[in-house]
This record gives structure tokens, C-alpha cells and sequence, in this order.
């Protein structure tokens, strides 16, 4: 059996506390990533009641990285490269995520792989000051750390819910 190594790296390039906060959002995305590499693509349509498709979780991750990016930390419009990633909102009416069908996993990886893209290039020039300045915006104070952090809870959340729901489906 393989030794393994569980311990917290900081990503080169970056102030080394933002490093690592870092390295945890990517870490789960590369745990997402690498389960979904090993799955039948025909399950990432498939509804299990009235649960929300595995498309459509990676779809709403991907979305909310890049709004909690230019809302919340830069305070900007979306760029136009990354806003055309996402033709649809990712909530209907009622507030129930909409259901994102036909799309590829490399549709779905190569959308999730751009936003973490910017978004890590962003973090690289950022020192600790800014990383825990509040940005004020109408409804509450947030700071680029807290951001990352529930970026890391959002994801991880979703994950679990993929990961539950992939079990589900590979046992039908």
C-alpha cells in the first residue's frame, strides 16, 4: 500500500498564506475533477428525482466562482471571455437551479478550468493587506480570504452531492 502524505502546501508564486488557502480550493477541485475523468459521460444528464443533474451542479459551481470573483473581490463587470462560458442563468424563477443538458465533461472541465484560471492569476499579485481588506458593497462587508473560504465550503459542498449521486446512479 502506497504511503500517503496528508499536509497543507502553499502554491509557488503566491504570498505564501494565500498559497495555501489556495492549494485547498484547488485540492478539492482536483478531487472533483479526477472522479469525474473515471465516469460514464451519460450519467451527467441524468436526473435522480427531482435532484439537480450533475451538469448542472458543475455548471453552478463554476458560476458562482466567477460572480464571488468579479462581485465580490475585484468589484468589476464580468469579463466578456468568462461571461460567455455561461449563456444561462443558473436559476430558474422559483429559484431551483436550471438544468444545464448536452453539454460535454470537457465542456464542463474546460468551463471550470478557465474561471480558476483568472481567478488564481489574480491571487499571485495580491499581498496580505488585500487579501483581508473588506470590499463594502451595498448588503454586507467581504474580504478576498473569507471569499476563498466559501469558495472551498461552496465546492466541497457540490461535491459531496456529485459524489452521492454518481454512487447512486453506478449502482442502478
Amino acid at each position: 500500500m502506497e504511503r500517503r502524505n496528508f499536509q497543507i502546501y502553499s502554491i509557488p508564486g503566491y504570498e505564501e498564506e494565500i498559497g495555501r488557502w489556495l492549494w485547498c480550493l484547488e485540492d478539492v477541485r482536483k478531487s472533483l475533477i479526477k472522479k469525474l475523468t473515471t465516469i460514464n459521460p451519460n450519467l451527467i444528464d441524468k436526473k435522480i428525482d427531482e435532484r439537480q443533474t450533475i451538469g448542472s451542479l458543475l455548471y453552478h459551481i463554476a458560476l458562482i466562482e466567477a460572480d464571488w470573483f468579479y462581485v465580490e473581490v475585484l468589484g468589476t463587470e464580468w469579463d466578456s471571455e468568462i461571461r460567455s462560458l455561461f449563456q444561462l442563468e443558473d436559476r430558474s424563477d422559483d429559484g431551483a437551479l436550471i438544468r444545464i443538458q448536452g453539454q460535454s465533461l470537457e465542456e464542463h472541465f474546460y468551463r471550470l478550468n478557465k474561471v480558476r484560471e483568472v481567478f488564481l492569476s489574480h491571487f499571485r499579485t495580491m499581498d496580505l493587506n488585500d487579501w483581508r481588506r473588506p470590499r463594502v458593497l451595498e448588503h454586507y462587508d467581504v474580504t478576498p480570504e473569507w471569499v476563498v473560504y466559501h469558495l472551498i465550503e461552496h465546492e466541497s459542498h457540490h461535491r459531496g452531492q456529485i459524489f452521492q449521486m454518481l454512487r447512486e446512479l453506478q449502482n442502478d
